[in-house]
C-alpha cells in the first residue's frame, strides 16, 4: 500500500521553492496549469500585501511527468521568487564580501525570537526566511497535485471565509453546491455578499491603524469514503491528521471539527447525528446517511460518509505597521519590531492553503487504503471497496 509524502525547501526570498512529493502512482494525468490556477487563488484576497503585488507564483514540472502523465517517479515542482532579483546580495549563498546589515529586533507573535534561541543565530533572517508563510505557495502546489489524484474518486474540496476580525457570517453553510460560486466570486472568500463589506470595513480599520486583523474559515470536503482513517492507534486517526495538518499552517491557533466547540456546551442528544439507511448502489457510505453533521464526517477517528466540516481560527499576522515593543538581540536595549512587507489580513489566502493541506491528508490516506502502482489499480481497489460495503 502506497502513502503520499512529500518535502518542502527554499526561502521566502531566495530563488525559489520546490518541492518533492512521493507516492502518487503512475497513469494520473498532470499538467501545470490546475497547480497554477491553486496558486493564483493563493494570492488574492482584500488586505494582502505588497509582496503580492510582485509575485505571480507558476509552478514547473520538473520530473515525475512524462507527456502528461505521472510516471511513478517523484514529482518535483518549482516556483520561481520574482523577488529574488531584489534581494540577490543580501540571501547569496557564498560567503559574504563584505557586511551585511543583521537583523536584530524581533516581531512579537513571530517565530523570530524562539528560532534564534533555537538555532542559536545573531541574524534573525535566517530565521524569518524559512518561517515565513510563503512556504505554504509549496504547499499549495502540492495540494494541487493531491486534489488532482482525488478527483479520480469524486472528491471535492472547497473553503470559505465566516469570519474576520470578529465579523461573522449570519447562516451556516454545509454544502459545497450552495458556497461555491458565491465564495470563488468573492475578494474575501466570504460567502456573505453584505457579511464581506462589513469584513472589508473592519481590515480598512485595521490598515488606518497599522495594525492586521485574523479571522475563521471552514473547509469542506465532499465525495469522500466511509474508513479512512482509524481508531486503533492513536497517530491513526484521522482527525488527528487533519488537526496537525491545520495547526502546521503559520498563524492557525485552533482546529475545529464538526460543531467543534458549540457541543461543549450542548446535551449529547443535541450533538450526535442520528444513522438511518437506504438502499443505494456504489454509495462512499454504503447506504447509511445522517439527516445532520454535527460531527463533521468523522467519527471515532474514521470517516463516515459525510461531508468534511473543518474550521481554523487564525491570529492576526504578526508584522505590523505601528510595531509593538521588543529587546534587540544583541544590545538588549528596548526596541520597536522588525518591520517587513506584510499583509493586513491574509485569512483567505490561509483558506486557499487549508485546502491544500485537507487534500493532502485526503490522498495520503486514500492511498493508504486503496493505494496501488498505478491509478487503474487504485481505482480498481475503491470499486472493490464500495461494492463490499454497499452488499453490508
Amino acid at each position: 500500500m502506497g502513502s503520499l509524502k512529500y518535502i518542502t525547501a527554499g526561502e521566502s526570498h531566495g530563488p525559489q521553492l520546490t518541492a518533492i512529493v512521493e507516492g502518487i502512482p503512475a497513469g494520473l494525468f498532470l499538467t501545470e496549469d490546475p497547480i497554477n490556477y491553486e496558486l493564483s487563488r493563493r494570492r488574492i484576497g482584500y488586505g494582502r500585501g505588497g509582496r503580492m503585488q510582485i509575485e505571480r507564483d507558476m509552478v514547473s514540472i520538473i520530473s515525475g511527468v512524462r507527456g502528461g502523465y505521472t510516471t511513478g517517479a517523484p514529482i518535483t515542482l518549482v516556483i520561481s521568487n520574482k523577488d529574488w532579483e531584489n534581494w540577490k546580495k543580501i540571501m547569496q549563498i557564498k560567503p559574504f564580501e563584505e557586511a551585511i546589515k543583521p537583523v536584530t529586533e524581533p516581531r512579537p507573535g513571530h517565530a523570530d525570537l524562539a528560532g534564534i534561541l533555537k538555532y542559536q543565530q545573531k541574524d534573525i533572517r535566517n530565521i524569518i526566511e524559512r518561517s515565513s508563510a510563503r512556504e505554504t505557495a509549496s504547499r499549495v502546489a502540492v495540494g494541487a497535485v493531491a486534489k488532482e489524484f482525488l478527483k479520480c474518486f469524486g472528491i471535492k474540496i472547497i473553503s470559505h471565509v465566516i469570519e474576520i476580525g470578529g465579523v461573522r457570517v449570519k447562516r451556516r453553510l454545509e454544502r459545497i453546491s450552495e458556497i461555491e460560486d458565491l465564495a470563488e466570486g468573492s475578494d474575501l472568500r466570504c460567502a456573505e455578499r453584505e457579511t464581506e463589506e462589513l469584513m472589508k470595513r473592519r481590515i480598512n480599520e485595521a490598515r488606518e491603524r497599522g495594525d492586521t486583523v485574523g479571522g475563521v474559515f471552514e473547509i469542506i470536503a465532499e465525495g469522500v469514503p466511509a474508513g479512512l482513517g482509524s481508531y486503533t492507534q492513536w497517530d491513526k486517526r484521522i482527525d488527528g491528521k487533519f488537526a496537525q495538518a491545520l495547526m502546521s499552517i503559520p498563524a492557525v491557533k485552533g482546529v475545529e471539527i464538526g460543531i467543534g466547540f458549540e457541543g461543549s456546551a450542548l446535551f449529547g442528544s443535541q450533538v450526535h447525528d442520528e444513522i438511518f439507511y437506504r438502499k443505494s448502489n456504489m454509495h462512499p457510505s454504503g447506504g447509511f446517511y445522517r439527516n445532520t453533521n454535527r460531527a463533521g464526517g468523522i467519527e471515532g477517528g474514521v470517516t463516515n460518509g459525510e461531508a468534511i466540516l473543518l474550521r481554523c481560527a487564525m491570529k492576526p499576522i504578526s508584522t505590523l505597521l505601528s510595531p509593538l515593543r521588543t529587546v534587540d538581540i544583541i544590545t538588549k536595549e528596548e526596541k520597536r519590531a522588525l518591520v517587513e512587507r506584510s499583509d493586513v489580513c491574509a485569512v483567505p489566502a490561509a483558506a486557499v492553503v487549508g485546502e491544500a493541506m485537507v487534500a493532502i491528508v485526503l490522498a495520503d490516506c486514500m492511498l493508504e487504503k486503496f493505494g496501488g502502482d498505478t491509478i487503474r489499480e487504485c481505482m480498481d481497489n475503491y470499486n472493490n471497496y464500495l461494492a463490499k460495503i454497499n452488499e453490508l
